[in-house]
């Protein structure tokens, strides 16, 4: 019996269950670089090169032990372009009895692979996902029943369910959550640690070549392509965020800074979530740190948190809500998207540098995510999808898995509460706190209208009186609404006003 094994871009593991079971002697492994992957969205030049360079590694790797790739290139003569094309010409060419596959991180592409069972005469057998703490099913039985869900909640019972970080039943240190020591401003003066970055290997240089050729209009730049594209480059990255920056990870990884995208940041979601590196492997060496008396525990627990907590949360909240789930507007937000997240060209500062390192590493850190350009986007009232694509274009660790309820549900607070308590919204203050980013702005985070006035003031000020009928009973927004009851019209209307007349200047679309 002769299978052909189909490995996707972002299971660069070697212990998918696609190959489990594997007969060198007789099995093929299929893997394709396919033109519908590349721009169902026009992703970051960076994501397509550093997946399929790491695709073309990973395949040379299995050619190493012995195993039969059918590998095929994006300019090969014959490519069809999609999964489909590519599996219906690998299925002739190599007869299988049987085509194994990993069930897939997106929606779009589980649904296209449904398709295969009555397409192919051939048996399609999809295997869990088993890279995750959390299956679907599992946390399908954890929301059973639940009108909303905290990720708190769900990441305490999955701390039980492993035994991460507990003793004796109870948390390490007596506590669940450490967050309250993760909130320092970045310290002026202190330098960050220059990071692990890999010179592109003749390999990836012609993936990069590639790239500039075919994807010329794609947002960003491949200047600064610095990404491992191999397991054991995936691994040293693993090491030096252990070593060097986890330690003072907790302390700063809310702080921003200009020109400086990575500070104390792991910078290895696009290899975890491309397969290179696996959750249990991150989290397990973050816990060996902490055991061994060199990362402390707010670090250590802050960064299981956004792994076992965050990223498995996120997962489950989209498989089980999906398809539906990115339809919602609960804030009925409508706005087109400016033109300067594409360019960085715009006079706020805090946002110019987000999309300006964004355009450079096709990476930007959780809290410039959410607070910069995800905050934005909420108060100005963007539309959900419009938003929703620009992450899902921009990062190179982004998947619709990941992306969607993390911009749905926490950044736009479309979903209605779903999985948050309350919107994320905020005003010049914080973005002030948090970074030096005010100190070169055209605007003052203290002055809050007039033409010196931070956009962030009035248009969260703004935010709230438009959507007051829907947030003003929030128990978790009774400050800024005990606030605004203090206000009469007129300051209330001017002050909509004002936010209306900037978002009414603003270019939007792609340029």
């Amino acid at each position: 019996m002769s299978a052909l094994r189909f490995v996707l871009g972002d299971q660069l593991t070697r212990s998918i269950p696609t190959l489990n079971g594997l007969d060198p002697a007789a099995d093929v492994v299929l893997m394709a670089e396919v033109m519908d992957e590349a721009t169902y969205v026009p992703h970051h030049k960076q994501k397509i090169a550093f997946l399929f360079s790491a695709m073309r590694h990973f395949a040379d790797g299995l050619r190493a032990e012995g195993v039969k790739v059918d590998y095929v290139r994006l300019d090969d003569e014959g490519n069809t372009g999609s999964f489909t094309g590519e599996l219906e010409r690998a299925a002739r060419r190599h007869l299988p009895d049987a085509v194994f596959v990993t069930e897939p991180g997106e929606y779009r592409v589980a649904e296209e692979i449904d398709g295969w069972r009555t397409r192919f005469n051939v048996p399609i057998h999809v295997r869990p996902d088993d890279r995750f703490f959390c299956s679907t099913v599992d946390f399908a039985r954890w929301a059973e029943g639940r009108k909303s869900y905290r990720m708190e909640t769900f990441y305490r019972s999955m701390r039980e369910r492993t035994g991460l970080m507990m003793k004796g039943g109870a948390p390490e240190g007596g506590r669940w959550n450490f967050d309250a020591d993760n909130r320092k401003a970045w310290p002026p003066g202190e330098t960050p640690p220059q990071r692990l970055r890999f010179a592109p290997d003749e390999a990836t240089r012609e993936v990069i070549d590639l790239v500039e050729r075919r994807f010329p209009k794609h947002f960003g730049t491949l200047d600064d392509f610095g990404w491992g594209v191999t397991r054991e480059q995936a691994l040293a990255s693993l090491d030096d965020f252990a070593t060097r920056c986890l330690p003072s990870f907790g302390d700063y990884q809310d702080a921003m800074r200009a020109g400086e995208p990575f500070l104390y940041h792991a910078t290895l979601s696009p290899y975890i979530n491309a397969g290179l590196l696996t959750a249990r492997e991150v989290v397990d060496r973050a816990i060996r740190e902490y055991e061994a008396g060199r990362v402390p525990i707010n670090a250590a627990e802050g960064f299981l948190r956004q792994i076992l907590g965050w990223r498995e949360f996120i997962r489950g909240v989209y498989w089980h809500r999906m398809p539906e789930y990115k339809d919602g507007n609960a804030l009925g937000a409508a706005r087109s998207l400016p033109t300067f997240y594409w360019t960085g060209d715009t006079p706020m500062n805090c946002l110019h540098n987000a999309i300006e390192d964004t355009k450079r590493q096709a990476y930007a850190h959780h809290i410039n995510r959410l607070m910069v350009t995800g905050n934005f986007a909420l108060i100005a009232g963007i539309a959900p999808a419009e938003i929703e694509e620009w992450y899902l274009v921009v990062y190179a660790d982004a998947y619709e898995w990941v992306e969607l309820p993390n911009v749905h549900g926490m950044a736009t607070f479309a979903d209605g509460g779903l999985m948050s308590s309350k919107p994320y919204a905020g005003g010049g203050a914080y973005i002030d706190r948090m970074s030096d980013y005010c100190k070169g702005c055209s605007y003052s985070p203290k002055v809050k209208s007039g033409p010196k006035a931070c956009p962030f003031n009035y248009l969260y000020w703004a935010f709230l009186i438009r959507n007051a009928p829907k947030l003003q009973h929030n128990a978790r927004m009774a400050m800024p609404y005990r606030t605004l009851a203090r206000w009469d019209d007129k300051r209330k209307a001017g002050l909509v006003a004002e936010a209306d007349a900037f978002l009414d200047s603003l270019p939007t679309g792609y340029p």
